[in-house]
This record gives structure tokens, sequence and C-alpha cells, in this order.
């Protein structure tokens, strides 16, 4: 099952004058890095900062008269909702528009500023999945239409449009696409365009580790609701993907690599850094990804869709917090110290190497007891001082636990 290209290039005739064409360049530092041939496709400055007005805005146009006339509903953990408010708004559409109230405050102050007082903003539920039962309620109540962001054939064309640009614009045979995952709609759209006219492009599927719904789908052969997911990238980050999506997304997906949240946050410095791109969450998860497949892209020709860029400035002490734990350089123990006098010193003088920097030490003396526990964060100079340290403990006699090896602790102090 794929959608015709037929129906994308519909879709594409109808949103050649309301989207933009982003641009696809070469990145000649990640081609460098990777000795291959490394385009980015920019979805990340389309008009609402995302690809998702593609298919907001076609799966909208496709309604009857009757649905528009009662207003249409839409769930969103973000960027759908900004093509959906955009969409309600040059079309003079009443709209809805359920959100996480986790949701960065920079993307929901988007969708008030697309929509303006075209949509109804409400925040209800944790995660997208909540967001969309709290919908499917109203709507079923207020006999209204659903857009849904992309179990949808008319969302998936739409989202599908990227693929026609990517191809019309890049003259050079294509040999692997990295597209990001979420619920599977620009997965499925691209993929399908892609499977009809270069066919022998490999699509490489990228999900978030904390979320990976596609391909624990595709291992069981059956759409399936994951029990808990990292909602951090907030763009990517599924419960359950699609019914229509995944008949799809099985059959042109060469593979599904999931990628640690950790590796996602300095991919974005990278970038940032780097290139002077800013980009959100899931803008970065296909970028991450090309680590894991170093080896195979060598002197190839690589697209890379940068699905989006909105990101909120909040966010980035997490980000680089969550980079420098995955990079091994910065890490939170609990240690015991005995109390007695100059344990802090020891510590010091004994245990910490040359260029280990506390950046965190929480402790209460307790007079009753032997030992008192500590939070004690620390960031090394390189990832090879971790073992040093950790001997040192243990050998001057300061017991330990390592937090990101027990998840509650950390989850507590995160």
């Amino acid at each position: 099952m794929i959608v015709p290209a037929g129906k994308i290039e519909e879709a594409y005739a109808k949103l050649k004058d309301i989207v933009k064409h982003t641009v696809i360049e070469k990145n000649q530092n990640l081609s460098d890095t990777y000795q291959a041939n490394i385009y980015l496709k920019r979805e990340d400055l389309q008009i609402v900062r995302s690809y998702k007005i593609r298919g907001a805005y076609n799966n909208i146009i496709s309604r009857s008269k009757e649905d528009i006339k009662n207003g249409l509903v839409c769930a969103s953990a973000g960027n759908h909702a900004q093509g959906f408010a955009l969409a309600c708004r040059l079309l003079h559409i009443q709209g809805h528009v359920f959100m996480p109230i986790t949701t960065p405050k920079q993307k929901v102050n988007q969708v008030r500023m697309h929509g303006k007082e075209w949509v109804e903003i409400i925040l209800d539920g944790d995660t997208f999945d909540d967001s969309y039962a709290k919908a499917d309620t109203f709507c079923k109540q207020s006999k209204k239409a659903f857009i849904h962001p992309f179990d949808n054939l008319d969302t998936i064309a739409g989202q599908g449009t990227v693929a026609i640009e990517i191809l019309s614009d890049l003259k050079v045979p294509i040999d692997y696409l990295f597209v990001p995952i979420g619920g599977g709609g620009l997965g499925s759209g691209v993929g399908s365009f892609f499977k009809e006219k270069s066919p022998k492009t490999k699509i490489i599927g990228v999900e978030p580790l904390g979320a990976p719904a596609m391909k624990k789908a595709i291992e069981k052969n059956q759409v399936v609701t994951l029990d808990t997911i990292d909602k951090f990238v907030d763009g990517a980050a599924v419960k359950r993907v699609g019914e229509i999506t995944f008949e799809i997304c099985k059959e042109i997906l060469n593979d599904v690599i999931l990628v640690p949240e950790g590796k996602v946050c300095t991919t974005i410095l990278q970038l940032y850094n780097t290139d002077a791109i800013v980009v959100e969450p899931a803008g970065a998860l296909v970028i991450a990804a090309l680590d894991f497949y170093k080896d195979k892209i060598k002197g190839k020709n690589v697209v890379c869709i940068v699905s989006g860029s909105n990101n909120d400035i909040d966010r980035m002490q997490e980000i680089k917090e969550r980079s420098l734990q995955y990079e091994g350089l910065k890490e939170y123990f609990i240690v015991n110290f005995p109390q007695r006098p100059g344990a802090l010193r020891s510590f010091l003088d004994d245990v910490l190497g040359p260029n280990d920097d506390i950046v965190r030490f929480e402790y209460l003396k307790k007079t009753n007891k032997e030992f008192g526990a500590a939070l004690v964060g620390i960031e090394y100079k390189n990832a090879t001082d971790r073992n040093p340290l950790m001997s040192n403990m243990t050998k001057f006699g300061f017991n330990y636990i390592p937090l990101r090896d027990n998840p509650v602790l950390f989850d507590y102090l995160a």
C-alpha cells in the first residue's frame, strides 16, 4: 500500500501558491565529516517553520462545505497545530486546537499568532495521545470534523509534496533519504513518492529512542500503543502511530533507526555552533542518525529532511545538559561521605582528577549517623576521566551510586 504519485502531485498543485518551496542545500561540514554528499531539505524554513502546513492545508481544502461551515478540530504537539491554524485563518474557518499542557510555550504562542481569532486553543493532557483522545471526544459531541496530523490520506499526500521538491531540485541520484518518524505522515507521503519515482533510493526512518512506536509496530507487524514515552523530541514522540501510516511505512521503509535523545541534543548544538542552523529536537533527529549509518553512506548522495525549527529558547539549558550527559562529560552521583572532619577535603584532594569540576553539591550533615549522602555533579574534560574518578571513590572509601544507572533517581533529579 502506497499513496499514488498522482495524488501527491494533485496536492502539490493545490499547495504551490500557499507553501514555500524550501531550499535543498549541500552541507559541507556534514559532507566532510561523513565523506559523503549530505543535502539538507530545509523544511525548518517553511512558513510555519515546519512541513506540517502541507498536510494540514491539503486535508482542510479537501473537506466538504458542510464540514468547513461547522468548524474543524485538530490535536497536535505543536507543528501540525501551527499549519492548521494558518490554514484556518487563510480560509476563514473556525478551528479548535487541542495541545498537550506540556507543549513548549513558543509553539503555543505561534499557533495563536498564525490562527488569530480563527482558532481556539485547548491545552489538555500530558502527551499528544492524551490531547488526541480529548479532541476525538469533542468531535463526537460537537459533530465537527477532525483534521488528523498524520493518519489521513489527504494529510499524507500533502506531506508527500516535500518529495516532489527534492526530486525536482536535486539533479543527482539519491542513494539514501533520512526522514523523521513521529506518527508516520511525512515518511508515508515522501516514501510513497520516492518508491514510484526514485525506487533505488533507500528510505531510512528515524525515531527518538524514547518513543519507538513505528519500530515496535513493524517488529510486531501491527500497530502497538507504548505504555510510556520520553516526550523530549515533542515533534516525533507519539505512543501510537497511525493505522494507514503503519501499512505504508512497513512497505516503503528500508530501516528504522532509534536515536538517543542526548544524541539529538548534541546535534542541535553542533548545527547551531557550526552552521548557525536553529532546529527543534525533531528537526535534528535525522542528522543525529547519520552517525549510525556512517559506514554505509560513505561516498553516497544523502538527503536529510530537516523537519522543523520551532524550538523554545527556554529549553536550551536542558538541551545542553542532556548533550553533556550523553557525551559522557557530565554525571551525577549519590556519594556516601564519612561524617568526620576532613572527609570533603579528602574527596577533593584524593578522588577528583586534575580536570574534574564539581558543578553541583548538596549535602546536609546528620550527627547521629556515620555516613551522610551527598548529591554530587561532576563535569569531565574528557569522557575517559569517568573511570579514574570512580576508581578513586572506591579506593578511598566513598561508596557511590551513578544516577544514570538508576532511572528513577535520575528522573527525580532531572
